[in-house]
């Protein structure tokens, strides 16, 4: 090797994750387990046994989102995604408003769970064995846990949350095969998908509960320098995520209204919204499962926290690389090629705010998870939205092979309905925090005084470094080199090619679990990517 090789930095993992790998970190970031068990009873009370459809509705809409956003990574090939899509179709000012929009929404997302990991920690541990334990040094040491699994390389975290992710998946099948296969309370009933049960005031509700579920499913193309055969692998990830999380979050609920009818389930979750998935669970499965469910939340959350982790990690290497952050986020570990100064910062961050949330006296789920959650949850709402109008203006301007469908009538038509969705979230965010007028107010202007600040910072970037605003957001000139240490059997790296569209796979996101009935709010999933 040459010497000019050998002093080359590294770079990331190239070629190293699957659809599958890829699945799992976004599929995780939604947190299945956590948003039935925490938020399901919720949105059962709100929107009664209609409840199943909102989340049908939700992933149909995502999935419109999808075609476009899918049909674009095939031509967008920065590390950026949400930020790089949006300034290479909306310009570059929107651009940097969206990558600080980004940061702060993904970290949101992840900070304020640290507050959930505690709090349904010291539940678990109090349910199962007696014990109370306070929840600070449990959202410290889940800080260094998930410090050290994003400091690891890509594969070992994909690894990683594969078995959680199985974890806590199979025990909310083994709920509904239980259900099933008993036939329920009252026989099995589709009463949850007819039309005067789903068209009914509280299904508003329940829509926002259920596009707050999937949040996290769109950061599929974070790792897209990592993929084997990113133009086919993200898209594929992207679909298989989001059709999995609408159907198998519509099911589950549906499996809870059969275990104790339609007629007593809305009274059950309204009397006992933290223990209504356990209470079912003992009685169809027993009670050894609603033990395991109770530890399986607690990994539930640690997933999550590891997949908004790693995606943070990989905005701050895009930004530092495009000279808007310090050139020290932007190292790469030599032997496990990930971002770990990146990682370092992100753990920093989350225990100052940890740490200050704690010193202030804060609950750590009605405060910290609900406070710092709400406009992350919204920020990554906001980009999808942008990033839908970016794909329809992006391919007007370049030329393309694509069709209609996914270039104009797909992203115009999520573009529309995600408009609708960020308005049932904002005007209905008091059922997430259960705060005051005047803390719900800050929260949901949050984004946009963000976006605001982002646009100054355009502004003055092109003014004071306008070599870092000139290359912002620019297309990669070359393929990444091919990592030596990748497998050598693994598909070819096609990252700069564009081929023919491919057609789209047909397959078909929290409380802690002992919430009570008297808690304040209610609250979003801990899930989040992009």
């Amino acid at each position: 090797m040459s010497s000019s090789a050998s002093d080359k930095p590294p770079g990331l993992r190239t070629g190293t994750l699957t659809t599958a790998d890829i699945t799992f970190f976004v599929v995780s970031a939604a947190a299945p387990l956590t948003v039935m068990a925490g938020v399901a009873p919720i949105a059962l009370v709100l929107g009664g046994i209609g409840a199943p459809a909102g989340y049908l509705i939700a992933g149909i809409t995502l999935a419109i989102f999808a075609i476009g956003f899918t049909t674009m990574s095939r031509h967008v090939r920065s590390g950026g995604a949400f930020y790089a899509y949006i300034a290479q179709g909306l310009g570059k000012p929107l651009g940097i408003a969206a990558a600080l929009v980004a940061m702060v929404g993904y970290n949101g997302m992840e900070i304020g769970v640290y507050g959930l990991l505690g709090s349904a920690t010291a539940d678990t541990a109090h349910a199962l064995w007696g014990v109370d334990l306070p929840w600070l040094p449990i959202a410290l040491a889940g800080l260094l846990l998930i410090w050290y699994g994003g400091y690891r390389s890509i594969d070992f975290g994909a690894k990683l949350l594969g078995i959680l992710l199985v974890a806590e998946t199979g025990i909310l099948v083994l709920l509904a095969g239980g259900v099933l296969l008993d036939g329920g309370a009252d026989g099995l009933s589709l009463a949850s998908f007819a039309p005067g049960n789903v068209l009914v005031p509280g299904t508003a509700a329940v829509l926002a509960f259920a596009f707050s579920a999937f949040t996290g499913f769109e950061s599929t193309v974070i790792y897209r320098r990592e993929a084997r055969d990113p133009a086919r692998t993200i898209p594929r990830a992207t679909y298989i995520a989001v059709g999995f999380l609408g159907l198998f979050y519509a099911f589950v609920v549906w499996t809870v209204i059969q275990a104790f009818g339609d007629d007593r389930v809305v009274a059950a979750a309204a009397g006992d919204p933290g223990g209504l998935f356990f209470a079912a669970i003992t009685t169809y499965v027993g009670p050894w499962a609603a033990d395991l469910m109770h530890v399986f939340i607690v990994t539930s959350i640690i997933a999550s926290l590891l997949a908004f982790h790693n995606a943070i990690n990989r905005y701050g290497l895009a930004l530092a690389e495009e000279g808007v952050l310090p050139a020290a986020l932007g190292r790469i570990h030599p032997r496990h090629r990930s971002p770990y100064v990146a990682g370092v910062a992100q753990t920093v961050l989350g225990a100052g705010v940890v740490l200050g949330f704690a010193a202030a006296g804060a609950d750590p789920y009605t405060q910290l998870l609900l406070w710092v959650n709400t406009p992350g949850m919204l920020g990554l709402m906001a980009l999808m939205l942008l990033a839908a109008l970016a794909v329809v203006r992006y391919f007007r301007r370049v030329p393309h092979q694509e069709g209609a469908l996914r270039t104009l009538v797909a992203p115009v038509t999520a573009a529309a309905l995600l408009a609708v969705a960020i308005w049932l979230v904002a005007s209905k965010v008091a059922l997430f925090t259960g705060a005051s007028p005047t803390v719900n107010a800050v929260l949901v202007a949050v984004v946009p005084t963000i976006l605001a600040l982002g646009l100054l910072l355009a502004y003055r970037l092109r003014r004071t470094r306008p070599e870092v605003y000139a290359r912002f957001a620019e297309e990669p000139a070359t393929e990444q080199p091919t990592d030596p240490h990748a497998d050598p059997h693994a598909a070819p790296h096609t990252e700069g090619a564009d081929p023919s569209c491919p057609q789209p796979p047909t397959s078909s996101s929290s409380t802690p679990a002992s919430a009570t009935p008297s808690s304040p709010g209610t609250p979003l999933s801990p899930s989040a990517t992009d």
